[in-house]
This record gives structure tokens, sequence and C-alpha cells, in this order.
């Protein structure tokens, strides 16, 4: 198929002596899509297109100063191909009457490159002479055709049934065939290089600016809440399975297994929210302490008993008040109360299991009436669950598609990373984020809303500011003195990383890349001091296209047998709590798709079992992490007091959770 856009516009020139203007970009959509849905009828197996809506759309963003028409976009991220072809520029420019900007080869070819990235699309580049560029092509088609051949008509229903398009599961066989590399860590992040930290007067400051704005803008408060118990009881499991009380005691069972887990919990089980309700079910059957560990344990967590095995995290009993125990879900009403209601409304979405469903909605019939009324506040409490469109395939170690025993393709969850697309649902001017067993007793109620405050104070004043010069930007009076003054807001206020080659961009082309880098989410992220908990942290990192960003990176993202690396980990200060206070919306009002700013590159890819094999699977780029790669990050130290998660059941025993 030829480009449609060439034809329209030779005429053009021959009518007119004009190149492309904006008004030509929609014409020129809509003969491509004509004419690529008229031979698209014909094809036989295979239909090569010289262009798409894609290119069309980067291409209206690079010369337009940073504009594509809304329809444009919309069509363009629609269009699905199994395959794209991305041309390097290591052959000679040729002239004629169309082609311009000879000397811009290579920002051009970063644009397309970086789109293709972007939207997760399955693209190789191909480099050389012609011959070696077919030779390519023509291979990278035929490994298509046979992957093509290896999906039945029913692995393409089952993709169907699931919402997956084909694209997007041979993008992700590509993946696992490239392999995920290592992120390149640059340097720490630290208080003073990249980590903010408040004066008690500071602080105080954007809690009054938040408290000031509060009724003017719209809240929520998101906080995920699919993770399942059974890892929180993990140990417990072990010990229902491994002791048995009438051949051993207690004390002889945890020497000879050294499960300090097991005795961590016994010495603690008066403090546990639900000893007495567990205690009254299970009377005085006991005769030693061994039957009584035993008899708790089976009691909490066996189907016959309490089942909180089965239980989602979020409505376990986790703090014991005089007035009885409370769920992570009802001591959320309680902060959302505090920092996340606006005209007197708190709205709160949960991202939960699909099983669970119907016990949250109970909970909530429980629990919203007594935490509204003590807190004067109209709870919108709503729910959704993980897509099975974002579910990952898994394949053989040699990379195809791994099929269970009754034929059918195995798709797993994606992780954590998948709830990009359930957040990308929501819309509001501000939006908190928080995980559901992050929660604390009563009494620390106001220190987490003060902190929890700031940061939203914090965010209300640099996005009025992204706002004023992002409408500063889209003016044609603006003077080279006003672009350096939003180019240093975009260093020292929100992070941002310069090409190096900016200082000899023309005017316009500097104001495209303010424009691109001023145009995007926003996120404040607290920070604790790092006591040794494990999990991710806040770093600088430089990426493939030699641009370093602030980042909340894994351990498992970083090469450990790397000296340089493991220094520069051991050298970081604080720890990431999942603690977002988050902005969705452009200065138009408009919210962002959520989508574009991923990056597909910090996935991670794991080695799994499943009846007997072995397989590999992929895990979608964290929540936190990778899919918020591309958002405009600042860091923020807040007290160790706003960080209490429930990993384990012993954790409930630690002083933070006990009222």
């Amino acid at each position: 198929m030829p480009e449609y856009a060439r034809e329209y516009l030779q005429k053009k020139w021959d009518a007119c002596q004009k190149t492309c203007e904006p008004q030509d970009l929609l014409p020129i959509a809509v003969g491509q899509i004509q004419l690529e849905n008229k031979l698209g009828q014909t094809a036989h197996e295979l239909l090569i297109c010289d262009t798409d809506l894609l290119e069309t759309k980067v291409y209206s963003e690079a010369y337009y100063v940073g504009h594509c028409d809304p329809i444009l976009e919309k069509y363009a991220l629609q269009n699905t191909y199994d395959l794209y072809l991305l041309t390097n520029i290591d052959i000679p420019w040729e002239a004629d009457d169309l082609r311009d900007k000879p000397n811009e080869r290579q920002k051009m070819f970063a644009y397309f490159k970086e789109a293709l990235e972007k939207y997760h699309k399955n693209f190789i580049t191909l480099s050389g002479d012609k011959q070696t560029r077919f030779r390519k092509a023509v291979e990278q088609i035929d490994k298509l055709r046979r992957m093509n051949m290896d999906l039945t008509k029913q692995d393409m229903e089952q993709l169907a049934s699931k919402g997956i398009p084909k694209e997007k599961v041979l993008h992700q066989i590509e993946t696992f065939k490239a392999g995920i590399p290592f992120v390149n860590l640059e340097k720490a992040a630290v208080v003073g290089r990249g980590i903010s930290k408040f004066t008690e007067q500071e602080q105080q400051d954007l809690i009054e600016h938040f408290e000031l704005n509060r009724e003017h803008v719209s809240l929520l408060k998101f906080i995920p809440a699919s993770g399942a118990a059974s890892r929180m009881f993990k140990a417990m499991f072990n010990f229902m399975d491994a002791y048995d009380p009438s051949t051993e005691t207690l004390q002889a069972y945890c020497e000879r297994t050294g499960d300090s887990a097991v005795q961590q919990f016994v010495a603690g089980l008066q403090n546990l929210p639900f000893y007495q309700q567990i205690m009254e079910r299970i009377g005085g059957q006991f005769k030693t302490e061994g039957e009584k560990a035993h008899m708790f344990v089976t009691e909490m967590l066996t189907e016959a008993g309490l089942n909180y095995g089965f239980f989602p995290k979020g409505l376990l009993p986790f703090h014991n008040y005089a007035n009885g125990a409370a769920t992570p879900f009802e001591e959320h009403l309680k902060e959302a109360a505090l920092y996340a209601k606006s005209g007197g409304d708190a709205k709160l979405h949960f991202t939960i299991s699909e099983q669970h469903d119907a016990m949250f909605k109970a909970e909530a019939q429980r629990t919203v009436p007594k935490i509204g009324e003590s807190t004067h506040t109209n709870f919108h409490i709503s729910y959704s669950n993980q897509k099975p469109s974002t579910d990952t395939i898994a394949v053989n170690m040699d990379n195809s598609p791994f099929k269970n025993n009754d034929g059918t393709l195995l798709f797993r969850p994606g992780g954590h990373g998948a709830l990009i697309e359930n957040l990308n649902d929501q819309d509001a001017d501000i939006i908190f984020i928080k995980n559901i067993d992050n929660v604390v007793v009563d009494d620390n109620l106001p220190a987490v809303a003060n902190s929890k405050k700031m940061l939203a104070g914090l965010l209300l004043k640099v996005q009025a500011k992204a706002f004023e010069y992002a409408t500063k930007l889209e003016s044609a009076s603006i003077t080279e003195n006003e672009v350096n003054v939003v180019k240093s807001f975009l260093e020292n206020e929100l992070n941002a990383s310069f090409s190096t080659d900016f200082d000899g961009l023309n005017h316009n082309d500097r104001i495209s890349q303010l424009q691109n880098l001023l145009n995007r989410p926003i996120r404040v992220c607290g920070m604790v001091k790092n006591e040794g908990e494990p999990g991710g942290g806040p770093f600088y990192i430089r990426n493939s296209q030699d641009k370093v960003s602030l980042q909340i990176i894994e351990s498992a993202q970083i090469d450990m047998e790397n000296a340089e690396q493991q220094s520069i980990l051991k050298n970081s200060t604080h720890f990431n709590p999942v603690d977002l206070v988050c902005a969705v919306r452009n200065h138009k009002g408009e919210k962002y798709n959520l989508l574009e700013f991923v990056d597909s590159k910090q996935g991670f890819i794991t080695e799994k079992t499943k009846e007997g094999k072995s397989l590999k699977a992929l895990e979608l780029p964290g929540l936190w992490n990778g899919a918020m790669a591309f958002w405009n990050t600042i860091f923020v130290e807040v007290p160790l007091v706003t960080f209490n998660p429930v990993k384990t059941v012993n954790d409930l025993l630690k002083k933070s959770h006990q009222p």
C-alpha cells in the first residue's frame, strides 16, 4: 500500500508550491485509512503499508508545536498492526519536492522510535544497505507468519474473549526473546538531590495551601486492595501442616525447625486483634501450649474456622479498639474523611479481586454508615477488578506460546502494574494512592493526614505553575526569556531532563520540547528513611536514549553483579512507602491517557512451573515504577509514622498497630 500523503501533497505542491500544513493532516488520515481498508479486503495473508496514522500523529506533534488533532490521535492509537519496520537513517538523504529538514533526521528517527516504544508496538529497526534491510524484513515477516500459523482459531477466539489484541501478544513474545535489561542507575536520590525536605513551617504552609483550595478541587482516594491474605499467613500455613502437637512440644518444634515466625506469633498471641474472638471459638479444648497454638492457627485459617486464609487482606481485623476490631477498609475511610474530603463528600476507589466483590460490599454496608456519621462525611465507594486484557502470555523456555493440557494458551495476571488501566479509568483533580495494608491506629491519624495534606499542597502549587507555563507556551508572543523561565521550572521543580542539543534548537523546537516535558501527569511521592525494609527506592536512572529521570526502582531491576550499580544501591537513604498524590489532568482540564506514559522496558520476566513444565512469565511494569516512568516526579521526605504495611501476620504485633 503506497503512502497516500505522497500523492496528496505532490498534487498540492504542483498546484501552489506549498508543502504540508496542519489543515492537511485529517484529509491525509482519511485517505490513508480508506486506501488501507480497500486493499485489506483483497490482500492475501499480508498487507504491507508504507505508513500509518501513528506516523501522521508523530509528524503533527514534531512539526506543529506538539499539537495533534484529537480525532487523528484517537484513530492513530486505535489502529493495530502486527509488525512495524522502522527504517534507520544510515543511508543518504535524497531531496525531492516534499522532503525537508535533512539535518534533523536523527531527531525525527528518535521521535518515531519513542512513539513505537511508548505505545508498545511490535517493531524492528532496519539498518544497512537495501539488500540487508530487505533480508531482515523478510526474516521478520516469515517469523510473524509462522507465529500466526502457531496461533490457531481457538487461540484467536481466546484472545478475543479476553480483549487482548494479537499485536499485544506478539509484542510480549518479542519481549521474552529480547529480554528486559536491568535499569542503569545514575545515582541515588537523597535529601537535597532529588528528595525535598521541608521545615515544620514550610510543611504547615503547604497544609494551609491545601486546606484553602480543597473545596475547589475534586479529590479521590485510590486504594490497590486485591492483595490476598494467603501470603500474609504463609508461615502459619506451613506451621499448621508441619506441626503435630500430639508428637512433640511446641518448644521442641521451634528448636528443631528454627521457626522464628511461629515463636514471635505465639509470644504475641494475646495482642492480635482477633485473639479474643478465636479463643471464644476454641474454648478450653486444648491441654498444652502446642495444642493451643495449633488449634488457634487452624481456627484462624481454615474454611471450617474463620477462613482468614481466603480473605482479602483489606477485610481482616487489623486494629483492636474498645468498641471492636477495625479492618483496613474501615481505616481507609477514616483517613479519607481527614484529607480526601471536599464539600462533605469523600470518594474512594478500591481495586479488588472479583472473587471478593461481595465481601467488600458487605463490609461497606457495615462500616460506611458508622464512619460517615462519626466523621460527618458522605462516602462514595467504587470498585474495579484487574482487567482480563492486562493478563500476559506465558511462554515455554524456547519462547513459544505455552499451552495448557486442554490446548488453551496460558495467560497470567500482569501484576500490580496492570492497575494503571484501573487508575486510567478514574478522573479527579487530585488522586491519593495508598496500599490497602498501610494503615495506622487512630492515635496516628492526624500525623498521617497532615503528611498527605502537605504533599497535596505541594502538588497544587506546582501544578498551578505548570498550568500557567503550559498556557504561555501556546502563545505566539512567548519570549526567549519566558522560555528559559519554563525550562528552569521543569529542571528545578519537576526534575525534568533535557536533551543535550536543547540550547542549539531553534525557538519553535525548544517550545515543542518544553511542551512535551510539561504536559505530563505529575506525582508527588512521599519517601521515608530506609529502616531496612525490602522494596523499591528513589533513584536517578539513565535510559537507552541517554535521558536521566527520577524513578522508583525495585531491587529486582538492578544488576546486583555490577559493583558500580550495587554501590549506588548501598548509598541510597530512602524507601518507597507507596504514598503518592497525583494530578492527571492538563491545563485545559482534559484527563491524560495514562497508558501513554508507561515504560514497557521496566517489566519483569520470571521463571515458573505449570503442570510440571517450566515456563517464563511476564510481569508488567509496576504501578508506581515503570507504569509511571514518564510522569513528572517529585520526591518528598515524610515521617516514618506514615509507613505501617502489614506483609505478615506478625506485623500486626508491632507497636504501630497496637491502639
